[in-house]
């Protein structure tokens, strides 16, 4: 551990939220003098009033005050249950804020989450090889019961499972899930993955805010990495999460042209017989709903069009395997990723879940963030930067791309149209596309 990432360390014992050791740079940003230049300013040859940051906003998220208080659990628990977590970490994070929710609805203590990683994620950590576990028990106090231990009567047995993964529409879990946990006392639960979380009582939903974005926080270790990092990153720098792995593409069944016999066979490779491409009509509509992912050509004529120069600092936040890079890396050349700034051996031993939680905190960090896919990363990030008040986050918008290039837009008339689109939804609040109950809009 270098020198300096253990000075910092120490002296962030007292952190408040997960990310916020390195706001200082941003917060100076946002209280320099009102003559100073906006950030990612234009180069001479256009006008600075045409770069997306510098756009004045009408509307804000926030989060909202009434889940910031408590709103205490009957005394009396109904069992125990533990969440047993899928994915990779950005889906272990979602079924974990839906577990929090689960059980305070339920009123049932609350077992630490087990990761459950399919062999396709190459992931062996569970909870607290990332999260802080003492500050998880600690923030949901009030709100819900957590405990790292259960009396041995109860720890000695198998919880009775309970599969809610595959349930969708109104989905009620008092009705479905409460008699198993009355009964057995002991449960362990996959939550649904598609629910409507609007329904749940105020307190369930206090809950799910404050599990999911106040007590989340990185454990040391991995905290001092990301610290590390982050350090080495040149300032001002955008955080981008690109999206368009064999998978990635193959998931979303849309056909590409122009793309390398490489990329066309990695993705043909990825798609199995359950995931084949859409045709004639129904590729047509799928386009234009905004379900295909942004190749990084396009991602680069995007983010041109919005006003970001050439010569940003970008870190790439991405997993491994991005198809037809150069599309982006001939137009932006400041690339930074985490195999290029960490040691290779660090890199080589990390866990999927310990890099993934690294471009988190760089993407929560960083003084400006811009997603090609609203995932749920992108979700996650973009709701943490508004708790800090970070609002320079932005969701590219793939409906109005393939949109506007299914009416023959292009060039200039093209990158027009991209740049009033974004705008307007800059302008209104909706770049950072946040959903929850969690937060509230903000006229300015």
């Amino acid at each position: 551990m270098s020198s300096a990432v253990a000075t910092c360390w120490a002296h962030s014992r007292h952190r408040v939220l997960l990310p916020v050791v390195f706001l200082a740079p941003a917060i100076l940003f946002l209280l320099s003098a009102p003559s100073s230049l906006p950030f990612f300013t234009l180069p001479a040859a256009r006008e600075e009033s045409r770069v997306i940051w510098a756009q004045r906003r009408a509307v804000e998220w926030r989060p909202c005050g009434w889940w910031r208080t408590a709103m205490p659990a009957p005394s009396r628990r109904n069992g125990y249950i533990r969440i047993d977590c899928y994915g990779g970490l950005n889906q272990l994070r979602r079924d974990l804020c839906d577990g929090v929710a689960v059980a305070r609805l339920l009123n049932a203590t609350m077992v630490l989450p087990k990761f459950e990683v399919a062999a396709y994620w190459n992931e062996s950590s569970g909870f607290a090889d990332v999260f802080d576990v003492d500050y998880f028990i600690e923030q949901t106090r009030g709100y819900v019961e957590v405990v790292k231990d259960m009396p041995e009567e109860i720890a000695s047995k198998e919880p009775f499972k309970v599969d809610c993964s595959k349930r969708k529409g109104h989905f009620d879990y008092v009705e479905t899930v409460l008699p198993a946990l009355l009964e057995h006392y002991y449960i362990s639960l996959t939550p649904a993955i598609s629910q409507r979380r609007d329904r749940n009582p105020s307190y369930a939903k206090a809950s799910y805010c404050q599990g999911c974005y106040s007590a989340l926080r990185l454990n040391m270790k991995v905290e001092i990495k990301a610290i590390e990092l982050l350090q080495a990153i040149p300032k001002p720098f955008l955080s981008l999460h690109l999206r368009f792995e064999p998978d990635m593409v193959a998931y979303s069944r849309c056909v590409y042209t122009g793309l390398s016999s490489k990329s066309l066979n990695a993705i043909e490779a990825a798609r199995g017989e359950d995931r084949k491409a859409l045709t004639g009509d129904a590729a047509y509509l799928w386009r234009n709903r905004g379900k295909c992912p942004l190749t990084p050509s396009e991602t680069a004529f995007m983010l041109k069009a919005l006003g970001i120069p050439t010569d940003t600092n970008i870190y790439l936040a991405a997993g491994d395997g991005l198809m037809e890079l150069e599309g982006f890396t001939s137009i932006y050349k400041n690339i930074y990723t985490k195999s290029s700034l960490l040691a290779h051996e660090d890199f080589e031993r990390m866990h999927g879940n310990t890099k993934a939680a690294l471009d988190y905190y760089v993407s929560v960090n960083s003084d400006a963030y811009v997603a090609t896919f609203f995932g749920n990363m992108d979700k996650m990030v973009t709701a943490m930067r508004t708790m800090q008040g970070l609002q320079k986050t932005l969701v590219l918008s793939r409906r109005a791309y393939a949109n506007y290039t299914a009416a023959g837009l292009a060039g200039e008339q093209l990158a027009k149209a991209m740049w009033d689109a974004h705008r307007e939804e800059y302008i209104m609040g909706k770049g950072s596309a946040l959903p929850e109950q969690c937060f509230c809009d903000f006229k300015l």
